[in-house]
């Protein structure tokens, strides 16, 4: 099956009088999309209003109990922030790409109770058969989405039905057998988690690779191709999103003492993609912010230590549901104030034959075989006669002088 460019081998319309090159400049995208750039300035602001909230969560964890933030506590808080961190990121990457992967929760599940049961055989042994299954199976859900064109949403859910059959095949919760502790790395790897989440946002911000990456985004009717371009680009986000999601179990699983329950994991995907709206990302898709993933897990994380510490009883649904709520907030004001603005699009001078789009003709320019202009005949003097002088007559003359 052959995907539809729409509009895409076409360049810019003859009677605009703008070069196809100069519109693939000013407009995000040339073909369908609003003139203009992207205003990152409400990213930014919703950015700030994260990191206030962090701070004031941060500050309340630390004044109920000042030993969660140190030591031992701290390490195992800030792998916990990488795993969810993960998760955060497989649910932000398919959403930028307008194919929302569904699938991650029941997928780091699987992959928690794989590493709980081969963990004794080392972690290469155990983590190398996952990450390669979870790739096949990414691979699996993109050439469903892409192929036959049909909403990541459905076919991740679809996805995630499978993996729940998997994980319903236990009855009962799985120790962990492998002696794999991440705390002693906890710093390094919460560095990397960071560093990959704020380049992501910073390549995010480029206006051609934001343009690559949300290229799958409907422009008119959903059910339209977006090209061969827009399928390769969903296709390998959908395989690194399942890739992601299944490190993040493995990382979990390992971080927790307690026995990994085979549950069906769609809490998981409530609270990964609930955080990735609170970062700013827009469900629409391409629309996001540069520092909000690593803002949003920062404070989701240190709010559930705070609700522990407090005592109050917070499932990943209750969690990832508020979180969900926001996020459809910030996703409405991303897409309302972080649009190009209107009436910006400034043309240059056209180079045509004299007709613009206005429907008005310029004056055509005169031919250069009569420069320079010929000016207007002018009558040619007429004769002065000398002896027609008025002095001669009106003029006093010097004999009548004499004979008075």
């Amino acid at each position: 099956m052959g995907y539809e460019a729409a509009g895409r081998d076409r360049s810019a319309e003859p009677s605009s009088g703008v070069p196809a090159a100069v519109l693939d400049n000013v407009f995000d995208d040339p073909t369908h999309g609003e003139p203009g750039r992207d205003r990152i300035g409400v990213h930014l602001g919703w950015e700030l209003l994260l990191l206030a909230g962090l701070a004031a969560v941060s500050w309340l964890l630390w004044r109920e109990d000042p030993a969660a933030v140190r030591d031992e506590n701290l390490r195992t808080l800030l792998i916990d922030a990488v795993g969810l961190g993960l998760l955060a990121l497989a649910a932000g990457l398919s959403l930028r790409t307008a194919a929302p992967n569904l699938a991650v929760g029941p997928i780091a599940v699987a992959a928690a109770l794989h590493y709980a049961e081969q963990g004794d055989r080392g972690l290469p042994a155990s983590l190398g058969p996952a990450v390669a299954v979870a790739a096949v199976g990414g691979l699996a859900l993109a050439l469903a989405v892409v192929v036959l064109h049909v909403p990541g949403w459905a076919a991740s859910l679809a996805g995630a039905a499978a993996v729940v059959v998997y994980i319903e095949r236990r009855s009962a919760p799985v120790l962990v057998q492998g002696d794999y502790d991440p705390s002693g790395s906890a710093g390094y790897l919460f560095a990397g988690f960071a560093a990959v989440a704020v380049l992501g946002g910073l390549f995010g911000a480029i206006r051609a690779i934001r343009r690559l990456v949300g290229r799958y985004r409907p422009i008119a009717d959903p059910a339209r191709r977006r090209g061969a371009v827009a399928a390769v680009v969903t296709a390998a986000a959908l395989v690194v999103s399942t890739v992601l999601a299944a490190l993040a179990g493995m990382l979990l699983a390992a971080n927790d003492p307690g026995p990994v329950a085979p549950t069906s994991g769609l809490d998981w995907t409530v609270l990964a993609v609930g955080v990735a709206l609170l970062a700013g990302t827009s469900a629409y898709g391409r629309r996001g912010g540069v520092f909000g993933t690593l803002l949003a897990v920062g404070l989701v994380t240190v709010f559930q230590v705070y609700a522990s510490e407090r005592g109050w009883t917070l499932s990943n649904w209750v969690v990832g549901g508020a979180a969900l709520g926001v996020g459809l907030l910030a996703t409405r004001l991303v897409e309302t104030l972080g649009r190009p603005r209107p009436g910006r699009l400034e043309r240059p001078e056209p180079v045509s034959d004299g007709t613009i789009s206005s429907g008005w003709t310029t004056p055509q320019p005169q031919s250069v075989d009569n420069w320079p202009p010929t000016l207007p005949t002018q009558a040619a003097p007429q004769p002065i006669d000398p002896w027609r002088d008025p002095r001669w007559e009106d003029g006093p003359r010097r004999w009548d002088t004499d004979e008075r």
